[in-house]
This record gives structure tokens, sequence and C-alpha cells, in this order.
């Protein structure tokens, strides 16, 4: 294995130290980061400098030394940590993240002359904020002249390492990290440990029998020397004496001989929360899915056949065979689940940047960040809400003197909020600013020709114009909105996901725009039903009950215990011919806190269902939002629940007027 292969771990573990990074930046910027943060974004930054040294990684390594050097005077306390000084490092973080994906590529070069521009705008603008530049000389020991300077008063550490036999095989080489310790100040001592060499014959020359003891002179601390073997501590032993342990002579000596494993493994820092942890790649959490598909229609299909030919030990094996199909189902959708949390903390550098851009206080709240769906959803989501929230800020909330006159707070206020719900789950982006104004919707409906005149809407009607290609009511087009481009794309992102979109506002009091979308698009717990000898299937999660159908002839509404049940006849909406079957049930669904009936002819149970993409023929179909093989082969329809409930609600809403 060469050093090309452990580049997707670097670029990795990089990029979640640049998330951290960024988080903690932002703390700082809302003046809620202390010392702490200030130190995770130093440490940062040293692990990321330190790896890069390891891959011989130049241009990573001198860049991310200016920033350590600027944000080691800031956890001194000689510099101030200014709104001005968040904002350079901000931007030398994104520049850093733009390396370590260049270096990450499938096909790694130089740095563009862009990103050399770039290099040299950021050190600027560091330099004019700290006094600190870009070391003269070779980067080879950016920090060796700083560690030599006063090196015979630093402190003494011992340092004993014994490399793993894969560590070559891993790509790493031992000396690069002898090379890189003496970026932290001066090896006063280094000799080889004594070496458990195999027989000659035995001899691999791919694997390595290297171990070290040095002294090291350094004003560093533990952490920054244990940094150094980050990319190694799963495969060697290593002991770091402090200089104020009194120990024997021979002790450092000693310990890597004696070390086990889960010694070693229980004396580094975070090492049993890192041991529960795994990266997998996501194609093959895709993959895994497919198959488990299969396996459910597989296994339905085997249960069909042991029913035919009424075998009644074979039909009891394929219960038992179904019901761990259905575990392997749940761990498998468990895995792709993730929080929403880390999506919605990309938006505090959103809401950050765009309100200095534009001269706005705002504060960006989050709610509901421990709520899992699907991962494919959360990759999805991300460039939705990044429309509503920008718009959120440019359009939602007032200038500053606005909200005073209003006796609302300075700062305004963008909040983001998950939840689940009947099977869903709910994702709220809501403002507490101006809100729309329904008579300049209107006034633009008409136009451009969206509505006639004299034309009644409901306010969901008005406030739906809004998601229109190119409907915009902004005055004034800026670098942020105001082209009418944005919402229209929200809104097909969000179908295109089998969810919806809704928009609910009040002048001067803020805007809500709520999105509800499945919790997988892979598998769900369905429920099967039947009109005629067409088998239809509904997410089992949106249904509350099943009852008999009962109406007086010629309406579309029902009695339910007292209360009044709109319904819908699935035979004529989905015109399924054929002769009808006596008796009907109704099955009774809820979509966002309302009620509606289905009218099906056969109720046919639960059963796992694997969500096939829609042909052509059904894409235009509002009722419909996808597909299952069933295990006799045949092609079920998956109804959509949200639709169904806004087609019965309308019809409800329109024949109570006509009535009236």
């Amino acid at each position: 294995m060469n050093i090309a292969d452990a580049l997707p771990t670097f670029v990795a573990e990089s990029t979640d130290l640049l998330v951290e990074m960024e988080a903690a930046l932002l703390e700082c910027a809302r003046g809620r980061g202390g010392p702490e943060a200030v130190n995770l974004i130093f440490r940062s930054a040293h692990t990321i400098k330190g790896s890069s040294g390891l891959f011989g990684l130049q241009p990573i390594v001198s860049f991310v030394h200016v920033m350590e050097t600027a944000l080691d005077q800031v956890r001194l306390g000689r510099l101030e940590l200014s709104a001005e000084l968040i904002t350079a490092l901000l931007a030398c973080k994104d520049h850093t993240g733009a390396l370590i994906a260049l270096y990450g590529s499938l096909s790694p070069g130089e740095p563009s002359e862009a990103l050399r521009a770039e290099e040299t705008r950021l050190l600027a603008e560091l330099k004019r904020l700290t006094g600190i530049g870009a070391p003269a000389e070779s980067v080879e020991r950016p920090e060796a002249a700083v560690a030599v300077t006063g090196a015979a008063t630093a402190p003494l550490w011992q340092i004993a390492v014994r490399f793993g036999p894969d560590t070559l095989r891993n790509g790493m080489d031992p000396l690069g990290f002898i090379r890189f310790l003496e970026n932290l100040g001066e090896i006063t001592t280094l000799q080889l440990l004594e070496a458990e060499l195999p027989e000659p014959a035995a001899f691999d020359p791919e694997s390595c029998y290297l171990g070290f003891e040095l002294s090291l002179r350094t004003t560093a601390d533990r952490a920054r020397i244990e940094a150094v073997f980050e990319f190694v501590r799963e495969d060697c032993t290593l002991v770091i004496t402090p200089p104020a342990a009194e120990t024997p002579a021979n002790a450092v000596t000693t310990a890597p001989k004696a070390a086990t494993r889960p010694e070693a493994e229980a004396a580094r820092p975070g090492a049993e929360a890192a041991a529960r942890f795994l990266r997998v790649d996501a194609g093959k959490l895709d993959d895994l899915i497919t198959r488990v598909g299969e396996l459910i229609i597989a296994a339905a299909g085997t249960t069909v056949l042991a029913r035919r030919v009424k075998n009644d030990d074979l039909t009891e094996s394929m219960s038992s065979v179904t019901s761990l199909v259905e575990q392997v189902r749940e761990c498998a959708l468990q895995l792709r689940m993730v929080k929403i949390g880390a999506t919605f903390a990309r938006f505090e550098r959103v809401v950050h940047d765009v309100a200095r851009e534009i001269g706005k206080e705002i504060r960006l709240e989050i709610r509901g960040e421990d709520t899992e769906l699907d991962k494919t959803v959360v990759e999805r989501i991300g460039d939705p809400l990044t429309h509503l929230v920008r718009n959120a800020i440019d359009h939602g909330i007032e200038p500053l003197e606005v909200r005073t006159a209003r006796g609302k707070p300075a700062a305004g206020t963008v909040t983001l909020n998950a939840y689940h719900d009947s099977g869903s789950i709910v994702i709220e982006c809501s403002d507490d600013g101006g809100g729309l104004k329904r008579e300049r919707i209107l006034q633009k409906a008409l136009e451009r020709g969206l509505i006639a005149a004299g034309q009644e809407l409901s306010e969901e009607e008005i406030f739906g114009l809004i998601f229109e290609p190119g409907f915009s009511t902004a005055e004034n087009v800026t670098n942020l909105s105001g082209r009418g481009v944005g919402m229209d794309v929200v809104k097909r992102n969000i179908v295109a996901l089998r969810g919806n979109v809704r928009l609910a506002s009040v002048e001067g009091k803020g805007t809500t725009v709520t999105i509800r979308l499945p919790l997988t698009l892979a598998i769900i717990n369905g429920f099967q039903v039947a009109v005629g000898r067409a088998s239809f299937i509904l997410p089992l999660d949106a249904i509350e009950e099943c009852v008999e159908f009962s109406c007086e002839a010629g309406r579309d509404f029902t009695n339910l215990r007292g209360q009044v049940l709109p319904f819908v006849r699935l035979r004529e909406l989905l015109d399924v011919k054929g002769p009808v079957r006596p008796r009907q049930s109704i099955v009774i669904v809820r979509h966002a806190g309302t009620r509606v009936g289905l009218v099906v002819e056969d109720l046919l149970g639960e059963l796992q269902t694997v969500i096939k993409p829609l042909g052509k023929t059904f894409r235009r179909s509002e009722c419909v939002s996808g597909s299952s093989v069933l295990g006799s082969g045949e092609v079920a329809l998956i109804l959509d629940v949200p639709a169904l409930v806004r087609y019965a609600t309308a019809r409800a809403t329109q024949a109570t007027e006509l009535r009236a």
C-alpha cells in the first residue's frame, strides 16, 4: 500500500477538523466561545498541519502554519480574536479545505493561479490583522526557529515509539515522524530501540521492525506531541514521559517492550470513543440497502409459494425467515439514518457571512438537531434549505431601523426546526421578519397572468404563488435574490424527494416555510389494499385505522364517531375498471394534522415495501409516489398520502361552498 492509499483517510479526517474549526470560530463570533473554543481551533489547525507534513503536502503546511501561529498568539492572550480576524480565519479555513480537496482528488496537481492568488490575499490580510506573515525561509521546519529560541531552558520530554508491522504497508514513513518532531523543538538524543527481528528466511521487507527512543526539548504540550503520531496511533506503541515525571532512567526504554495493545489504547486519550466508530464508504451502504431490498422481494415471493403448496412446515419456516429479514432491514436502514444537526450547523456560516454582507444583525436558532432521517434525504435537502435561509435573511428580516420602529429586537432571528410526524420528517425554516405582503403577491400574479382578475384564492394558494418559476416581489435585485430564481427550485427539489412544501406568513410578524419529507427513500413499512384486481400500497405510518364503509348516496364525506370525515373513492380517482365488490372499507390516513378516508375494496395487510422509481407514464400523477414489486411478481403503486389528503380536503371545501 503506497501513501496515496492513505490520502482518503487524511482528507476525511481533515475535513472533519475543518468543520469543528468553523463551528468554534462561529461560536467565538457570537461571543460564546471561550478559551476551550480557541484551543479547539488551534488544535485543529495544528493537527491538519502535522498530517499534511506526513504526506509531504508543503503548500498546506506552509499556509496552515501562519494560521496556527496567529491562533497561538490568540491562545496566549497576546492577540485579540476580533470579528475581522474571525472572518479572515473563516476564509483561511475555506482555502485550506480547497487545498485538501485538490490533493485528495482523483487527479491531484499543483494549486491553480486562482488558488495561489487567494492564498496571497489571505496571507496579506492575516499579516495586516496580526503582524504575522509567511516565513521567508523554507517551511521544511516551520516551527524550528521558534522552538530553538530559548531551547536551553525548554522542558525535556522523553518519547518512545515502536511502530507496528503494517506501518510501511499503510504508506507511513517512520523517519517522517522524527523529522516532524524537529519542528516542535530540538531532539537532543536519538537511538533505536532493540528490535525482535525474525530469522533471515522469514524477514518481510514490507514489514516494519523499527522503534525509536528520543529526548525532545520543546515548549509544546502533550497534545501537540501526540498529534504528530495521529496517523499511526492504531498501529504503534507510544509512550510519552513529561519533563516533571520522576521515572527510572530505563522506564521509557522498557515501556514499549512491555506495553500491550489494550494498555496502549487505554493510555491514548479518546481511544475508546474512536473505537466505537468506523468509516464506511457511502456506496457500500447504498449497495447493502439494494441487496436487502432484493432479499425482501425474494422472501415475499417464497412466502407466496409456501402458501400456494399449503405446506405448514415450510410456511412456518418462511415466517421465521421473514421476521429475520425485517430485522436485517431495520438494522440496514439505521446505518443510513443520520442526525440533521450537522446539516443545520452548516447554516451558521451562511447566516454569519450573508448578514455581514448585507449589514444586518441576525442570529440562527436551531431546534430538533437530533432528528434522524435517511442520509440520501440529508444530502439532497442542503440546496433547498440554503435558498430558504438566504431568502429569510435578505427578504424576511427587516433593516435595523424598520425593526426598531416596529418595536422588535435589533437582531433578527432565523429558526431551523425538525421533528417527526406521521412517518414523515418535517423541517421548518422561519424568521421573525416583515412577512409576506398578500396584496403585492396578488398584484404580481395578475401582472404575470398567473391568476385571473377577481379570482378567489385561499391564503395557502396565494402564498403558493411564490413557488412559481420566475416569481419575485423584490423591488431591488441584490447579489442574494430578487431575480425570481430559487423558490421554484426549492419546490422542484422537494417534490423530487416525494415531499411537499408549504408557506405561511403574517405581515409584520414573520414567515414559516414547512417542508415535509419521507424518512427514507428506500424501504418502508406498507399496508396493501386492493380496488378491483389492482393492488396499492399506503405507508403504514400514515394510517390511523380501518373501518367499514357507510355513506349516503351522492356524498363524499361520512360520519366518524360524530366527526365529519371527507373521503376519496380510489376506484373513481384512479379509474380502476371491473366489477365493484359489495363490501368496501375506509382506510383513514392522516397528514399534517388532517384526516381523510380512502375507500378501498379489500384490506390485504402489512408488508415490507421496497420503493422503486416510477416510469414516465406515472411521473405526472399527483396521487402516486412510487411503485413496488409484490411477492407474486406483480407491481403495486405506492399512493401519495399528502396528495390524497389535499385532494379530499379541496373537494370537501368546494362542496361546502356550493351548498352554502
